[in-house]
């Protein structure tokens, strides 16, 4: 009896934890990578340029294979296609993300959004939302806004 007591109280232990440091990165990954597919579809023309910036943003902020990011990319687009809840996606970033990543996340909102040359305004709303979903204060949002369309400038003058 004691032991099954013990065993339970383990297994409780266990759970209070929370998830494993490898579910909890996928986890990141995956409410990231919705996020900058969500903003993509925004203006009804997810085009390739759109889906080649969310998989270098994600390679570079996650360091992971092309591979990886297909699949997170194409996850992300059926999950779209089906429905997003904002703060359940966002929730997961705010909870386990420092202040400077959810910046960065956002910034990489801001980038997909601007990477087609154009700006839509559902695109903007949703990157508004979000700044205040990951509690992300308004001078943040800017300079990220600022330095996503920095690095685009910057890219296409390389091009």
């Amino acid at each position: 009896m004691l032991a099954k007591l013990k065993s339970w109280a383990d297994r409780l232990a266990a759970a209070d934890a929370g998830p494993a440091p490898a579910a909890e990165a996928r986890e990141l990954k995956e409410a990231t990578a919705l996020l900058l597919v969500e903003a993509a579809s925004l203006d009804d023309d997810f085009d390739v340029g759109e889906e080649a910036v969310i998989r270098q943003l994600l390679t570079d902020e996650f360091g992971l294979r092309d591979v990886e990011a297909d699949a997170l990319v194409a996850d992300a687009r059926a999950r779209v296609d089906a429905s997003v809840e904002l703060y359940g996606v966002t929730r997961a970033i705010k909870d386990r993300m420092a202040p400077e990543d959810r910046v960065r996340v956002l910034e990489m909102i801001w980038s997909v959004a601007c990477s087609d040359g154009e700006l839509h305004d559902f695109e903007a709303s949703l990157a508004r939302r979000v700044a205040g979903l990951l509690h992300v204060p308004d001078r943040d949002s800017g300079a990220a806004r600022k330095r996503a369309l920095a690095r685009l400038e910057r890219d296409a003058d390389r091009a």
